[in-house]
């Protein structure tokens, strides 16, 4: 686990940001001892709202996910993070990706009894939908893709097919 990763999960503000403005970090590294989690993975889970809002304003990509395929917003809602979810679909960061077993927040959410972020997150995924659509129209480029994740999850896919096929 990095000093970012360690700093974002135990809440200290000031070494995420003294590690971000001083560049001695990457705001979007995956902790392969971690299900490669990022610092914004554990600052959700833990419900640091300002150190969401400052990895994210240090470039921290919401879409990226873990070897499970969980986002940061799967995180949140799994602790009851009601104010990160909030803040997550503010600057509208995927809320609403399934991971590899095909389970949304919203699911996580409803697994683990937390009704608050369940509410929230059913109006929320309507409203991701429908910016991801008015996106389209409009040639603009969302940030909801981690890219090496589905290169990954594509391989395993093709390797299954293969194997299926013997």
């Amino acid at each position: 686990m990095s000093e970012l990763h360690e700093a974002a999960a135990a809440g200290n503000f000031d070494q995420v940001e003294e590690l971000l403005t001083q560049n001695k970090s990457n705001a979007n590294q995956k902790d392969v001892n971690w299900s490669n989690k990022t610092p914004l993975h554990w600052a959700a889970a833990k419900g640091h709202t300002d150190i969401v809002r400052i990895l994210m304003e240090h470039g921290a990509r919401p879409c990226l996910r873990t070897e499970h395929g969980w986002t940061p917003a799967h995180c949140a809602a799994e602790s009851n993070q009601l104010a990160v979810l909030h803040l997550l679909h503010s600057v509208q960061a995927p809320i609403d990706l399934e991971d590899n077993y095909g389970d949304k927040p919203v699911r996580i959410a409803e697994i683990y009894g937390q009704k608050e972020c369940v509410d929230f997150l059913k109006d929320a995924e309507v409203e991701a939908r429908a910016n991801r659509i008015m996106a389209a129209i409009r040639g603009i480029t969302l940030d909801d893709t981690d890219e090496e994740w589905a290169q990954l999850r594509e391989g395993k896919k093709r390797k299954k097919r293969d194997l299926e096929m013997m």
